[in-house]
């Protein structure tokens, strides 16, 4: 489940980075330093919001996890990564080309309002992890109940466990050390 909360953070955090700094080579309406100032503090507030945002409904589905059976169909990590960043690469470009031409106006904060919320997965996936370490278990979402990339959607009843040790992802979503 963490895997789906992760698949989003690199896409976000590095084209906006990339459209941050390009913003900072463009001088914009309001300036590089008001726009640059005023992206630092959208990229706090919108890690904030993303990170926090809808954590009783994830902990309220851990509580009530049960362990996965054998008709409970589980994905891959790399299938669950590729098919979320499929699903969202025309709103990930959109996003990404409205923070470059959001420079123009108020330099480097689009690209930073956009690395804030990939900042804002990540971290939302490594409280996850943190509660999977703590429970020693993994939290899965069937794949049949992934409502476009969203773990914590409508048809999403329960979370299902596994041991720590199963699949091929680490506790927080990360790829599993050989």
């Amino acid at each position: 489940m963490a895997v789906i909360v992760r698949a989003g953070a690199a896409p976000m955090w590095w084209p906006g980075l990339l459209a941050a700094a390009i913003g900072a080579l463009v001088p914009g309406l309001t300036g590089r330093r008001v726009g640059l100032l005023a992206g630092a503090a959208l990229f706090l507030v919108t890690m904030a919001v993303v990170a926090l945002s809808r954590g009783k409904r994830y902990d309220r589905l851990a509580r009530g996890a049960t362990r996965a059976g054998r008709a409970d169909f589980l994905q891959d990590r790399a299938v669950t990564v590729r098919n979320w960043r499929r699903g969202h690469r025309w709103w990930l470009l959109g996003a990404f080309l409205a923070t470059v031409a959001s420079a123009f106006v108020v330099p480097g904060a689009g690209g930073l309002l956009l690395a804030g919320a990939g900042a804002g997965l990540w971290a939302k996936a490594v409280r996850i992890g943190q509660r999977e370490r703590r429970d020693d278990v993994l939290y899965w979402v069937r794949a049949d109940w992934v409502e476009r990339g969203r773990p914590t959607g409508k048809p999403v009843k329960a979370y299902r466990t596994t041991g720590p040790v199963a699949g091929d992802a680490a506790p927080g979503g990360a790829r599993r050390s050989r």
